[in-house]
This record gives C-alpha cells, sequence and structure tokens, in this order.
C-alpha cells in the first residue's frame, strides 16, 4: 500500500513539474487583450485527475503554481498566479468528479463539456469580482461588458476546449502505460459483446 501512494505521490509530483514546463510555451489569441494568452498546464492537472480522482487535479495545480513562483517569480504581484490556480481547479475538479462517478468515453465528455462550462462560469466571476480589483485595474461599465463578451467568454471557450480535446486523445493513449489506470474509454461495446 505504502509502495503505491508513493508512487501515485510521485506521478503527481511529476505532472506538476510537467505542468510548469508548459506554462512557458503560452500565446495570446484575443489581440485586444493581449495579456490573455493560453498555454496547455492544466492538460497535466486535468490527466492526473481522470487518473486519481479531483482532489489530485488541484493539487497538481497547486503544485504548479508553487513551482513557477519558485521558478520564474511573480510580474502580477500574485494575481496572476491566483487567476491560473482558480481557473484550473475550475475545469479540472468538476471534469473529474463527474469521470470519477461511472468512468466512460461518454462520462469523460459529459464531465469535460461540465468543466468548461464552470470554467466560463467562474472565470468571469472571479475576474469580475476578484482579479480585475486585485490587479488595480478599473472599467466602466461598458469596457467591463466588452471584456467579459469579446475576451473572457471566448479565450476560456478555447482554452478548456484545446485543454480538454489534447487530454482526451493523451489520456485515452497513455491511462494504462503510465497512470496504471483504464480509462474505460470504449469499454460498453465490449461489455455489450459479453467480453469483461
Amino acid at each position: 500500500m505504502e509502495n503505491k501512494n508513493l508512487n501515485k505521490f510521485i506521478k503527481i509530483a511529476l505532472l506538476g513539474a510537467i505542468a510548469v514546463l508548459l506554462m512557458y510555451v503560452d500565446f495570446p489569441v484575443i489581440p485586444i487583450f493581449p495579456w490573455l494568452k493560453i498555454d496547455l498546464s492544466d492538460v497535466p492537472a486535468l490527466m492526473g485527475a481522470f487518473a486519481f480522482g479531483p482532489l489530485s487535479g488541484i493539487v497538481i495545480e497547486l503544485i504548479k503554481n508553487l513551482l513557477i513562483l519558485i521558478v520564474k517569480g511573480t510580474g502580477t504581484a500574485f494575481v496572476g498566479e491566483i487567476a491560473n490556480f482558480i481557473v484550473g481547479i475550475s475545469l479540472v475538479a468538476p471534469a473529474a468528479w463527474i469521470y470519477h462517478r461511472n468512468k466512460s468515453k461518454k462520462t469523460a465528455i459529459i464531465g469535460m463539456a461540465v468543466g468548461i462550462l464552470t470554467l466560463e462560469i467562474i472565470g468571469i466571476i472571479a475576474n469580475v469580482y476578484f482579479l480585475l480589483p486585485a490587479y488595480g485595474m478599473q472599467m466602466a461599465k461598458s469596457e467591463l461588458i466588452q471584456y467579459v463578451t469579446v475576451g473572457l467568454l471566448p479565450f476560456n471557450g478555447i482554452k478548456g476546449i484545446l485543454v480538454c480535446g489534447v487530454t482526451y486523445v493523451l489520456y485515452k493513449k497513455i491511462s494504462v502505460a503510465i497512470f496504471k489506470v483504464d480509462s474505460n474509454f470504449g469499454t460498453k461495446k465490449k461489455e455489450k459483446l459479453g467480453t469483461i
């Protein structure tokens, strides 16, 4: 049992480290809001959450943001790192929670769709009521509406779809080999044929 837990912790730590490396590859997608940059650092967190449960995904998000602070420091007085953590767990936790209730291709897709929707809602609420004020950005009502509709909504949607798409493709291929868990993607057909 101890070896199994140690193995799990090592994999969670490695996924956190991989997530940090992926944070260095980012790109803006909304030209008028260049600070909104997409990276794929939530992919390792979502894969870890699918393999080991929602709490593991949250821990990977925490490790990622603590490590990036140690390695790179903060240029946003911690607001960017807090934003990354909040947005990351809002995608990862619901997706993994739904998937773990009944592991299948269908619940993975439903979980990721709910995760993207949660990401959109939490992303907007966190930005409007906490992150923008904490960063000292004052916006008029019309500017705020434009930021939400033209910036945050499409940005979070694109990010969620990219992260979930990459996770879906990768997780199906490596779940048994690396995580030693079965993704159960595609097992419904086998069950119908009477194969276990």
